[in-house]
């Protein structure tokens, strides 16, 4: 079930007077409760919860169940993000996965800070369910600044790219 039949059953369970619904399609279980204000979606062990009426909802991957414990836990800190301007235009995630922004891994990256992009050009991948979904841009411009790192897990929505 992709995201926009999603989005389109929690809009009808919103809309109605229903509280509570579960779907279950394939190995993908989706939970409704109205009085909780959000929805999970379980696929595996991942936890997917949509916060119910939001326009475009921030979307919160979580594992279901504990984790192994890794050695190298350490994080890198988040670089400081340069103020946005009024032209700048954002790419987006329209889904849900990990990033990645070669298509191997020994192969360069699909564009850099400073490259010029056209409309329709492939920046990125995200990979969901198995499945790599190519990230076009929607503009023509400029990269300026790259706000993901190489196989970091990213949201719906979630900026990916800020273009001049």
């Amino acid at each position: 079930m992709d995201i926009d039949k999603i989005m389109q059953l929690i809009d009808k369970v919103d809309a109605s007077g229903i509280t509570n619904l579960t779907v279950e399609e394939g190995c993908l279980k989706i939970s409704i409760e109205k009085n909780k204000g959000q929805a999970q979606a379980v696929e595996g062990n991942q936890v997917i919860t949509v916060p119910v009426n939001t326009v475009a909802p921030p979307v919160q991957a979580q594992p279901a169940a504990p984790a192994p414990a890794q050695e190298n836990t350490a994080q890198a800190a988040p670089k400081p993000a340069q103020e946005p301007e009024e032209n700048d235009v954002f790419i987006t995630s329209p889904i849900v996965g990990v990033f990645y922004s070669a298509s191997g891994p020994e192969e360069e990256p699909f564009v850099k800070v400073g490259d010029t992009v056209k409309k329709g050009q492939v920046v990125g991948i995200v990979e969901a369910m198995k499945l790599m979904n190519e990230i076009e841009s929607d503009v023509d411009g400029v990269i300026e600044e790259v706000l993901v790192e190489n196989a970091q897990n990213v949201e719906y929505g979630q900026s990916l790219f800020r273009v001049k």
